[in-house]
Protein backbone atom coordinates (compact mmCIF):
# COMPACT_ATOMS: atom_id res chain seq x y z
CA UNK A 1 0.00 0.00 0.00
CA UNK A 2 1.43 3.37 -1.03
CA UNK A 3 1.40 6.61 0.97
CA UNK A 4 -0.52 9.57 -0.46
CA UNK A 5 -0.02 13.14 0.82
CA UNK A 6 -2.21 16.09 -0.05
CA UNK A 7 -3.64 19.21 1.55
CA UNK A 8 -5.64 22.39 1.09
CA UNK A 9 -5.16 25.79 2.68
CA UNK A 10 -7.84 27.00 5.14
CA UNK A 11 -8.53 30.32 3.46
CA UNK A 12 -12.28 30.77 3.67
CA UNK A 13 -15.16 28.92 2.08
CA UNK A 14 -14.12 25.91 0.04
CA UNK A 15 -15.78 25.85 -3.34
CA UNK A 16 -16.83 23.49 -6.10
CA UNK A 17 -13.38 23.63 -7.72
CA UNK A 18 -11.77 22.45 -4.47
CA UNK A 19 -14.25 19.60 -4.21
CA UNK A 20 -14.06 18.35 -7.79
CA UNK A 21 -10.35 19.02 -8.22
CA UNK A 22 -9.06 17.67 -4.90
CA UNK A 23 -11.44 16.44 -2.23
CA UNK A 24 -13.46 14.09 -4.45
CA UNK A 25 -10.19 12.42 -5.45
CA UNK A 26 -9.24 12.03 -1.80
CA UNK A 27 -12.47 10.15 -1.14
CA UNK A 28 -11.55 7.60 -3.81
CA UNK A 29 -7.94 7.31 -2.64
CA UNK A 30 -8.77 6.57 1.00
CA UNK A 31 -9.89 3.03 0.12
CA UNK A 32 -6.81 2.30 -1.98
CA UNK A 33 -3.82 3.81 -0.13
CA UNK A 34 -2.47 5.06 3.17
CA UNK A 35 -3.64 8.67 3.04
CA UNK A 36 -2.28 11.65 4.97
CA UNK A 37 -4.26 14.86 4.40
CA UNK A 38 -3.36 18.22 5.87
CA UNK A 39 -5.03 21.53 6.62
CA UNK A 40 -2.07 23.63 5.50
CA UNK A 41 -2.31 26.75 7.67
CA UNK A 42 1.44 27.54 7.61
CA UNK A 43 1.13 28.02 3.87
CA UNK A 44 -1.93 30.21 4.40
CA UNK A 45 -0.02 32.88 6.36
CA UNK A 46 2.26 33.63 3.41
CA UNK A 47 -0.53 36.11 2.67
CA UNK A 48 -2.16 38.30 5.38
CA UNK A 49 -4.82 36.52 7.46
CA UNK A 50 -7.12 37.60 10.26
CA UNK A 51 -5.98 35.39 13.20
CA UNK A 52 -9.47 34.69 14.52
CA UNK A 53 -10.79 33.87 11.05
CA UNK A 54 -7.80 31.65 10.33
CA UNK A 55 -8.40 29.53 13.44
CA UNK A 56 -12.06 29.11 12.51
CA UNK A 57 -11.20 28.40 8.89
CA UNK A 58 -9.06 25.45 10.02
CA UNK A 59 -12.05 23.88 11.78
CA UNK A 60 -14.36 24.74 8.88
CA UNK A 61 -12.00 23.17 6.34
CA UNK A 62 -11.78 19.96 8.36
CA UNK A 63 -15.59 19.93 8.68
CA UNK A 64 -15.85 20.18 4.88
CA UNK A 65 -13.45 17.25 4.39
CA UNK A 66 -15.49 15.12 6.76
CA UNK A 67 -18.78 16.25 5.20
CA UNK A 68 -17.54 15.25 1.75
CA UNK A 69 -16.80 11.73 2.96
CA UNK A 70 -13.31 11.49 4.42
CA UNK A 71 -13.30 8.73 7.02
CA UNK A 72 -11.01 9.42 10.02
CA UNK A 73 -10.77 5.65 10.53
CA UNK A 74 -9.12 5.35 7.12
CA UNK A 75 -7.08 8.55 6.80
CA UNK A 76 -4.86 10.82 8.86
CA UNK A 77 -6.34 14.33 8.90
CA UNK A 78 -4.18 16.90 10.68
CA UNK A 79 -3.35 20.62 10.98
CA UNK A 80 0.06 21.50 9.55
CA UNK A 81 1.11 23.96 12.29
CA UNK A 82 0.46 21.35 14.99
CA UNK A 83 3.28 19.17 13.65
CA UNK A 84 6.46 21.19 14.25
CA UNK A 85 8.55 18.87 12.11
CA UNK A 86 7.18 20.52 8.96
CA UNK A 87 8.99 23.78 9.73
CA UNK A 88 12.10 22.00 11.05
CA UNK A 89 12.54 19.88 7.93
CA UNK A 90 11.85 22.91 5.73
CA UNK A 91 14.84 24.66 7.33
CA UNK A 92 17.11 21.73 6.53
CA UNK A 93 15.85 21.69 2.94
CA UNK A 94 16.28 25.46 2.69
CA UNK A 95 20.00 25.03 3.22
CA UNK A 96 20.13 22.64 0.25
CA UNK A 97 17.94 24.58 -2.20
CA UNK A 98 19.72 26.90 -4.67
CA UNK A 99 18.16 30.34 -5.10
CA UNK A 100 17.99 29.70 -8.84
CA UNK A 101 15.53 26.85 -8.32
CA UNK A 102 13.17 29.13 -6.40
CA UNK A 103 13.56 31.98 -8.88
CA UNK A 104 11.98 29.75 -11.51
CA UNK A 105 8.79 29.13 -9.54
CA UNK A 106 5.98 30.70 -11.56
CA UNK A 107 3.47 30.86 -8.70
CA UNK A 108 5.78 33.13 -6.69
CA UNK A 109 5.92 35.54 -9.61
CA UNK A 110 2.11 35.57 -9.75
CA UNK A 111 1.44 35.89 -6.00
CA UNK A 112 4.28 38.26 -5.10
CA UNK A 113 2.39 41.09 -6.79
CA UNK A 114 -0.01 40.94 -3.81
CA UNK A 115 2.47 40.53 -0.96
CA UNK A 116 6.17 39.85 -1.46
CA UNK A 117 7.79 38.08 1.51
CA UNK A 118 10.31 35.37 2.32
CA UNK A 119 7.60 32.88 3.29
CA UNK A 120 5.96 33.22 -0.10
CA UNK A 121 9.33 32.84 -1.81
CA UNK A 122 10.25 29.69 0.16
CA UNK A 123 6.73 28.25 0.02
CA UNK A 124 7.86 25.41 -2.32
CA UNK A 125 10.54 24.36 0.19
CA UNK A 126 7.93 24.00 2.92
CA UNK A 127 5.74 22.08 0.46
CA UNK A 128 8.67 19.72 -0.14
CA UNK A 129 8.94 19.20 3.61
CA UNK A 130 5.20 18.48 3.81
CA UNK A 131 5.57 15.71 1.26
CA UNK A 132 8.91 14.17 2.19
CA UNK A 133 8.22 14.23 5.93
CA UNK A 134 5.70 11.42 5.41
CA UNK A 135 7.81 9.64 2.78
CA UNK A 136 4.93 10.01 0.33
CA UNK A 137 4.89 7.85 -2.78
CA UNK A 138 2.11 9.74 -4.54
CA UNK A 139 1.01 13.38 -4.49
CA UNK A 140 -2.27 14.33 -6.22
CA UNK A 141 -1.58 17.65 -7.93
CA UNK A 142 -3.12 19.89 -10.52
CA UNK A 143 -1.15 21.06 -13.51
CA UNK A 144 -0.48 24.36 -11.69
CA UNK A 145 1.23 22.51 -8.81
CA UNK A 146 3.29 20.11 -10.91
CA UNK A 147 6.29 22.46 -10.90
CA UNK A 148 6.32 22.41 -7.10
CA UNK A 149 6.40 18.62 -7.05
CA UNK A 150 9.27 18.62 -9.51
CA UNK A 151 11.14 20.88 -7.08
CA UNK A 152 10.33 18.45 -4.25
CA UNK A 153 11.94 15.66 -6.25
CA UNK A 154 14.96 17.89 -6.91
CA UNK A 155 15.32 18.66 -3.20
CA UNK A 156 15.05 14.97 -2.28
CA UNK A 157 17.75 14.17 -4.82
CA UNK A 158 19.97 17.01 -3.53
CA UNK A 159 19.67 15.68 0.04
CA UNK A 160 20.53 12.14 -1.04
CA UNK A 161 23.56 13.31 -3.04
CA UNK A 162 24.83 15.67 -0.35
CA UNK A 163 24.81 12.99 2.31
CA UNK A 164 25.65 9.99 0.14
CA UNK A 165 22.49 8.04 0.86
CA UNK A 166 19.17 7.04 -0.70
CA UNK A 167 17.08 8.19 2.23
CA UNK A 168 14.30 10.02 0.41
CA UNK A 169 12.32 8.36 -2.36
CA UNK A 170 11.20 10.58 -5.22
CA UNK A 171 7.42 11.07 -4.99
CA UNK A 172 5.34 10.70 -8.13
CA UNK A 173 2.62 13.13 -9.22
CA UNK A 174 -0.93 11.88 -9.60
CA UNK A 175 -2.72 14.07 -12.12
CA UNK A 176 -6.28 12.86 -12.54
CA UNK A 177 -7.00 13.37 -16.21
CA UNK A 178 -10.73 12.77 -15.91
CA UNK A 179 -11.22 15.83 -13.72
CA UNK A 180 -11.36 19.03 -15.72
CA UNK A 181 -10.17 22.26 -14.14
CA UNK A 182 -13.18 24.12 -12.80
CA UNK A 183 -13.00 27.72 -13.91
CA UNK A 184 -14.57 30.96 -12.74
CA UNK A 185 -18.25 31.38 -13.57
CA UNK A 186 -17.43 34.91 -14.71
CA UNK A 187 -14.20 34.28 -16.64
CA UNK A 188 -13.54 30.95 -18.34
CA UNK A 189 -9.80 31.72 -18.53
CA UNK A 190 -9.36 31.89 -14.73
CA UNK A 191 -9.56 29.07 -12.19
CA UNK A 192 -12.45 29.15 -9.74
CA UNK A 193 -10.83 30.72 -6.69
CA UNK A 194 -11.56 31.63 -3.09
CA UNK A 195 -9.58 34.83 -3.59
CA UNK A 196 -11.71 36.18 -6.45
CA UNK A 197 -13.42 39.37 -5.29
CA UNK A 198 -16.72 38.39 -6.89
CA UNK A 199 -18.71 35.74 -5.05
CA UNK A 200 -20.60 35.19 -8.30
CA UNK A 201 -17.43 33.65 -9.73
CA UNK A 202 -17.71 30.46 -7.67
CA UNK A 203 -20.10 27.93 -6.16
CA UNK A 204 -19.23 27.66 -2.47
CA UNK A 205 -19.93 24.28 -0.91
CA UNK A 206 -22.22 25.94 1.64
CA UNK A 207 -24.26 27.96 -0.89
CA UNK A 208 -27.98 27.25 -0.55
CA UNK A 209 -30.15 26.13 -3.46
CA UNK A 210 -31.44 29.62 -4.30
CA UNK A 211 -27.93 31.05 -4.39
CA UNK A 212 -26.61 28.21 -6.57
CA UNK A 213 -29.46 28.80 -9.04
CA UNK A 214 -28.77 32.55 -9.04
CA UNK A 215 -25.03 32.08 -9.67
CA UNK A 216 -25.55 29.57 -12.49
CA UNK A 217 -28.12 31.83 -14.16
CA UNK A 218 -25.66 34.74 -13.95
CA UNK A 219 -22.73 32.61 -15.17
CA UNK A 220 -21.07 34.09 -18.23
CA UNK A 221 -21.74 32.48 -21.60
CA UNK A 222 -21.29 33.67 -25.17
CA UNK A 223 -23.75 34.84 -27.81
CA UNK A 224 -23.80 31.66 -29.90
CA UNK A 225 -27.33 30.17 -30.11
CA UNK A 226 -26.39 26.48 -29.74
CA UNK A 227 -24.67 24.49 -27.01
CA UNK A 228 -21.66 22.46 -28.02
CA UNK A 229 -18.41 21.30 -26.43
CA UNK A 230 -15.88 23.46 -28.25
CA UNK A 231 -12.80 24.30 -26.18
CA UNK A 232 -12.59 27.73 -27.79
CA UNK A 233 -15.88 28.51 -26.00
CA UNK A 234 -14.27 28.76 -22.57
CA UNK A 235 -17.33 29.59 -20.48
CA UNK A 236 -19.61 27.07 -22.17
CA UNK A 237 -17.03 24.31 -21.78
CA UNK A 238 -16.67 25.19 -18.11
CA UNK A 239 -20.42 24.91 -17.51
CA UNK A 240 -20.51 21.61 -19.40
CA UNK A 241 -17.65 20.29 -17.27
CA UNK A 242 -19.48 21.27 -14.09
CA UNK A 243 -22.69 19.67 -15.38
CA UNK A 244 -20.70 16.55 -16.28
CA UNK A 245 -19.37 16.21 -12.72
CA UNK A 246 -22.82 16.75 -11.21
CA UNK A 247 -24.75 14.46 -13.57
CA UNK A 248 -22.11 11.75 -14.16
CA UNK A 249 -22.39 12.18 -17.93
CA UNK A 250 -19.71 13.21 -20.37
CA UNK A 251 -19.68 16.89 -21.36
CA UNK A 252 -19.94 15.84 -25.00
CA UNK A 253 -23.12 13.85 -24.33
CA UNK A 254 -24.61 16.75 -22.41
CA UNK A 255 -23.76 19.15 -25.22
CA UNK A 256 -25.56 16.90 -27.67
CA UNK A 257 -28.56 16.56 -25.34
CA UNK A 258 -28.91 20.34 -24.87
CA UNK A 259 -27.65 21.45 -28.29
CA UNK A 260 -30.81 23.37 -29.22
CA UNK A 261 -32.43 23.64 -25.78
CA UNK A 262 -31.26 27.19 -25.15
CA UNK A 263 -29.19 28.63 -22.32
CA UNK A 264 -32.17 29.07 -20.00
CA UNK A 265 -33.14 25.38 -19.99
CA UNK A 266 -29.49 24.30 -19.90
CA UNK A 267 -28.59 26.50 -16.92
CA UNK A 268 -31.73 25.60 -14.98
CA UNK A 269 -31.09 21.85 -15.34
CA UNK A 270 -27.41 22.33 -14.51
CA UNK A 271 -28.33 24.17 -11.32
CA UNK A 272 -30.84 21.49 -10.29
CA UNK A 273 -28.29 18.73 -10.87
CA UNK A 274 -25.64 20.62 -8.91
CA UNK A 275 -28.02 21.30 -6.01
CA UNK A 276 -28.78 17.56 -5.75
CA UNK A 277 -25.08 16.70 -5.98
CA UNK A 278 -24.19 19.02 -3.10
CA UNK A 279 -27.26 18.31 -0.91
CA UNK A 280 -25.80 15.39 1.13
CA UNK A 281 -22.51 17.25 1.58
CA UNK A 282 -24.35 20.30 2.87
CA UNK A 283 -26.46 18.24 5.26
CA UNK A 284 -23.30 16.67 6.67
CA UNK A 285 -21.61 20.04 6.84
CA UNK A 286 -24.39 21.53 8.94
CA UNK A 287 -24.10 18.58 11.33
CA UNK A 288 -20.33 18.87 11.72
CA UNK A 289 -20.44 22.65 12.15
CA UNK A 290 -22.88 22.13 15.01
CA UNK A 291 -20.51 19.60 16.58
CA UNK A 292 -17.11 21.29 16.33
CA UNK A 293 -15.94 19.33 19.36
CA UNK A 294 -16.05 16.17 17.25
CA UNK A 295 -14.13 17.89 14.43
CA UNK A 296 -11.47 18.97 16.93
CA UNK A 297 -11.24 15.39 18.25
CA UNK A 298 -10.62 14.11 14.71
CA UNK A 299 -7.85 16.67 14.25
CA UNK A 300 -6.31 15.80 17.63
CA UNK A 301 -6.26 12.13 16.64
CA UNK A 302 -4.75 13.02 13.28
CA UNK A 303 -2.11 15.21 14.93
CA UNK A 304 -0.86 12.31 17.04
CA UNK A 305 -0.81 9.98 14.02
CA UNK A 306 1.04 12.56 11.92
CA UNK A 307 3.53 13.34 14.70
CA UNK A 308 4.41 9.68 15.08
CA UNK A 309 5.52 9.53 11.44
CA UNK A 310 7.03 13.01 11.32
CA UNK A 311 9.08 12.64 14.48
CA UNK A 312 10.76 9.49 13.17
CA UNK A 313 11.64 11.13 9.85
CA UNK A 314 13.01 14.21 11.60
CA UNK A 315 15.11 12.09 13.98
CA UNK A 316 16.65 10.17 11.10
CA UNK A 317 17.23 13.28 8.98
CA UNK A 318 18.87 15.14 11.87
CA UNK A 319 21.15 12.17 12.49
CA UNK A 320 22.16 12.09 8.82
CA UNK A 321 22.80 15.85 8.75
CA UNK A 322 24.68 15.85 12.06
CA UNK A 323 22.19 17.74 14.22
Amino acid sequence: MKTVLSGIQPTGNLHLGNYLGSIANWIDLQDQHKCVFGVMNLHAITLPQDPRELRQNVIDAAAVYLACGLDPKKVTLFVQSEVAEHAELAWVFGTLTPMGWLNRMTQFKEKSAKDENLGLYSYPVLMAADILLYRADIVPVGEDQKQHLELTRDIAGAFNRRFGCEYFKLPEPMIVKEVKRIMSLQDGAKKMSKSDESDLSRINLNDDADLILKKIKKAKTDSLPTINFDESRLEMCNLLNIFSAAANKSPQDLAQEYETAGNGKFKNDLAESLIEKLRPIQENLRRFKQDQTYVRQVLDQGREQARAIAAQTKKEVFEIVGL
